[in-house]
């Protein structure tokens, strides 16, 4: 039977699609399968990692029928690339293999039965639908999903918080030294509030699939799973378990001494101000005057770097220190021209807003130098 017939870069663009979360070793062999369902001439792939399914179906020709069965995701994609990106491949099965054909190209694949592929069980208490644009959330994500903690021990850390409430939808990640909340406006009324943590994986590969488009994403949340759907795809994840810190305690309010600059000169700054940190010691000393921005490190074999920015300031002159990635990592992800330092005295922490985006925030701890 021909299960499919079409060109290689489509066949490849659905199996990318949802071979991300795929690992390539797995305590479950059938894990690093890629589910195959046929009806017609629609083929619908699935990947799973018993946590996250992806799912997407594509019009790919062959013959009319039925069938179900799992092949090698990695090894079908490694070898799809290896062909030329206008050949028309055929797919077809036969005695449990699968062969794929491409010119005078010929694998053939051992498959598993699609009866034994472990789909998720999908939660029946899916709360309401709410959509925003696929480019809106790929924003979100990127302006906070550096900020999430990884193999923290409060696992409720590794992830990001995802709140929809009334016509917001506000992200949240920390990892106890800094964080970042970025929010957006939703088309409708969400009819009651809905919070979720998303696990660091599923952020990762959200970050992976969502396109700079206007095209909706429509999201549901339930008590133990999130439902994601756009683009004709379906992504399905567990949730993070626990309660997330309460972050309108970590971000100050009333800082009176705000400096505005440019995102790119401070970033260019404090980039090269890094090369003469330590691997143990990634500290730089920030010190604000009027009209002025001074940044300075060192190292312990006492070399030191300086640089110096004019900066739109007026208020008390401050001698601070931060860990320069956490300065970099938030300066490096955002988009806009220029930023806001707000700051209260030498030993309060550090907010970051930008001028044309009020739904922005980030706190960053002091430390000390």
């Amino acid at each position: 039977m021909i299960v499919l017939k079409a060109a290689q870069s489509k066949l490849l663009d659905a199996l990318q699609s949802v071979a991300g979360i795929v690992e390539r070793r797995h305590t479950l062999p059938i894990l690093a399968n890629v589910l195959l369902r046929k009806s017609g001439g629609a083929v619908e792939f699935t990947t799973s990692d018993l946590e996250i399914q992806v799912r997407t179906t594509a019009e790919l020709g062959g013959d009319d029928g039925k069938l179900a069965t799992t092949v090698g995701a990695r090894k079908l994609i490694d070898i799809l690339r290896a062909l030329p990106p206008d050949q028309t491949v055929t797919l077809s099965a036969a005695q449990n293999k699968l062969t794929l054909q491409g010119g005078k190209s010929r694998f053939t694949l051992q498959t598993l039965p699609a009866d034994d592929f472990p789909l998720v069980n999908e939660s029946v208490d899916f709360g309401p639908t709410f959509a925003v644009p696929q480019k809106t959330l790929r924003d979100l994500v990127n302006q906070v999903h550096f900020a999430m903690a990884v193999h923290d021990i409060r696992y409720y850390l590794n992830g990001i918080l995802f709140i929809a409430e009334g016509k917001t939808l506000t992200l949240v990640a920390t990892d106890g030294h800094r964080l970042a909340l970025a929010q957006a406006s939703l088309a409708s009324d969400v009819p009651s509030r809905q919070e979720v943590i998303l696990p660091r994986k599923t952020v990762l590969e959200l970050q992976r699939l969502l396109r700079d488009e206007e095209a909706p994403i429509e999201m549901r949340f339930a008590s133990n799973q999130a439902k994601f759907a756009f683009a004709g795809m379906e992504f399905v994840t567990k949730l993070v378990e626990g309660k997330f810190p309460d972050y309108n305690r970590v971000i100050p309010k009333n800082h009176k001494n705000i400096v505005t600059l440019g995102r790119v000169p401070l970033l260019a700054a404090l980039q090269r101000a890094a090369i003469l940190t330590s691997e143990k010691f990634k500290g730089v000393r920030l010190n604000v005057e009027p009209g002025t921005l001074r940044i300075a490190a060192s190292n312990a074999e006492q070399e030191e770097a300086k640089e110096e920015l004019e900066v739109d300031y007026n208020g008390d002159a401050i001698d601070t220190g931060f860990n320069v990635t956490y300065l970099i990592d938030v300066l490096a992800n955002l988009g806009q021209e220029t930023v806001r330092i707000e700051l209260q005295d030498s030993a309060a922490s550090a907010l970051f807003t930008l001028p044309d985006q009020p739904g922005f925030k980030y706190v960053v701890m002091p430390m000390r130098i």
